[in-house]
């Protein structure tokens, strides 16, 4: 059969800029094995595949080039950015079933929002065990909040550095970084700077190259574990509703991510994450 694969550049700042998704719809019939297949032949780092629910309005899976993972925010929104320009859905709130759980998807006008997890976080890592991995001195750390393993969906460890030149002049050693996701069980690393002068609150750059992506462009659920980090460690000003984050600035496709905190008290009962997704392109496959 025929399988048309879409492909969409998520979190775009401009028409440069955002991550590449491939986007399959009406993927029910496919094996697990063809959507593996596929999403290594489309080449992204993530492809979603869409398909019927019966616990929500859409069940989506996520595969990258090398393995599936349980959920993968610009994928999302290239997912429903998509079903949007298609006219399958409308302005609204819809629910997204993946195996991170059945989440919510907000549709703006100008934005698609997904929810995220509750924040959960877990070890605090010596820096010293990561200066090998970015290629970096100890005190080109920024010493005033920790190194930790942060998940609203995904594990990934934060790693706070002392200024925006110091992330831009990382040296990311590609096998530390596998050795220390393999230990600590996540995804990868994702490297901040925290912004004291700009419209956006951080920037940042993420690795994953056990999942074979050396770098990211735009990482929506590890900027909503960021966002709620910079909230935990009280790095975040009113309103918590407009947290803008850059990413992939240093790679030449800017991004921004935006995100969107809903609290209680001092406890953080929502996540959002969302941006704007620009369709670049489509190919058929014979399956």
């Amino acid at each position: 059969m025929d399988i048309i694969a879409y492909k969409l550049s998520s979190f775009a700042k401009d028409i440069y800029g955002g991550n590449p998704a491939g986007v399959v719809l009406n993927s029910g019939l496919l094996t697990e094995e063809q959507m593996m297949s596929l999403a290594k032949t489309v080449g992204y780092s993530e492809t979603a595949f869409i398909s019927k629910s019966d616990r929500a309005d859409f069940k989506i899976r996520f595969f990258t080039p090398n393995s599936e993972v349980d959920l993968c925010g610009h994928a999302t929104i290239a997912a429903f950015s998509l079903l949007k320009q298609k006219n399958i859905i409308g302005l609204g709130e819809y629910t997204q079933e993946t195996k991170a759980g059945v989440l919510r998807i907000s549709i703006h006008e100008d934005a698609i929002f997904m929810e995220q997890n509750r924040p959960q976080f877990f070890e605090i890592i010596p820096t010293a065990e990561l200066c090998g991995c970015i290629g970096i001195n100890s005190d080109e750390f920024d010493q005033t909040i920790p190194a930790q393993v942060v998940s609203t969906g995904i594990r990934d460890i934060l790693v706070p550095v002392r200024d925006e030149e110091t992330l831009r002049n990382l040296k990311p050693d590609m096998q530390e970084i596998e050795k220390i996701s393999i230990k600590y069980n996540v995804t990868g690393l994702h490297v901040f700077a925290i912004n004291h002068n700009s419209e956006s609150t951080a920037v940042c750059r993420n690795f994953a190259p056990l999942y074979d992506i050396p770098e990211e462009s735009a990482t929506g659920t590890s900027n909503g574990a960021l966002a709620c980090y910079l909230y935990r460690y009280g790095r975040l000003n009113a309103p918590l509703d407009g947290i803008n984050i850059e990413q992939g600035s240093f790679m030449n496709r800017p991004s921004i991510i935006k995100a969107m905190l809903k609290i209680k008290g001092r406890e953080i009962k929502e996540v959002w994450v969302g941006g704007k997704a620009l369709i670049i392109g489509e190919d058929s496959y014979q399956i």
